[in-house]
């Protein structure tokens, strides 16, 4: 299935004009139903769904694992997720009660902002040598070929302890580590030993996505914020940012990374 729609743009330049092709990303909106009931729907990149429905659910609260689901499908040529779980009802009532619209790319919902996370502080041995950190962010800077394509997407990689690595795309920041944390869990794979790489700036909701996940070190190749950096350093998330050339920034917890 292609993500990616050809158009025939003009271009202009000091030379002056020329028709030519381009591609542009093909965003859908797509309807999340749980047990039985529209929840929500967001504009997205139509791959990996079901991932991003349960990454969704996991990083709000509303289920507590993977093995909350008892059955997930997707249908209507891919537009809509009908999800039936056993759910957390008042998380799942904040996602409307104290609604707040992220600062994401794509605007997003999070009803995990209001200083109300139910999580305990991410206390845990994994270190990373600093080496294969900057290897890591090496291979994770090389283009795909979406992206090549398009210039539109963003990336999330979660990066696991056996080698193991989920790696997802989509326009919005939120919903690429919605995709790859939820596929791994699906998997049943324990990302409590693992790091994150992601494409976009480190705000506090996607901050609050890794507590809720309980992944220690979250690294962007872009900025983070005075807020996230606030609620990483509260809950125990190692953050970094500016992961370029051979180099990352570490604001909180750098004892993780070792030299």
């Amino acid at each position: 299935m292609s993500f990616t729609k050809e158009v025939i743009i003009e271009r202009f330049d000091r030379g002056g004009k020329k028709a030519l092709s381009d591609f542009v990303i093909s965003e859908e909106r797509i309807a999340f139903y749980l047990n039985g009931e529209k929840l929500l729907s967001v504009m997205s990149v139509p791959h990996d769904q079901d991932a991003h429905f349960v990454g969704f659910l996991l990083s709000e609260g509303v289920i507590k694992s993977p093995k909350a689901v008892r059955s997930i499908a997707i249908r209507d040529g891919g537009l809509s997720v009908y999800l039936d779980a056993e759910i957390d009802e008042e998380a799942r009532g904040n996602l409307f009660r104290e609604k707040t619209l992220t600062s994401g790319c794509c605007v997003g919902v999070t009803g995990n902002v209001d200083g109300k996370i139910e999580c305990d502080f991410v206390d845990t041995d994994y270190r990373v040598p600093i080496g294969a950190l900057l290897g890591a962010i090496e291979e994770f800077m090389q283009s795909t070929s979406l992206f090549s394509k398009t210039g539109c997407t963003h990336r999330a990689s979660l990066c696991l302890e056996n080698g193991l690595i989920f790696s997802a795309e989509d326009i919005g920041r939120h919903n690429a580590i919605d995709k790859a944390a939820g596929r791994a869990r699906m998997e049943g794979c324990d990302i409590t030993r693992s790091f994150l790489l992601a494409s976009g700036r480190l705000s506090m909701e996607m901050v609050v996505k890794c507590v809720m996940h309980r992944i220690p070190i979250v690294v962007s190749k872009a900025a983070v914020t005075l807020q996230g950096v606030r609620s990483a350093q509260e809950y125990g998330i190692t953050l970094a940012g500016f992961a370029r050339e051979g180099r990352v920034n570490l604001y909180t917890h750098s004892g993780r990374i070792v030299l």
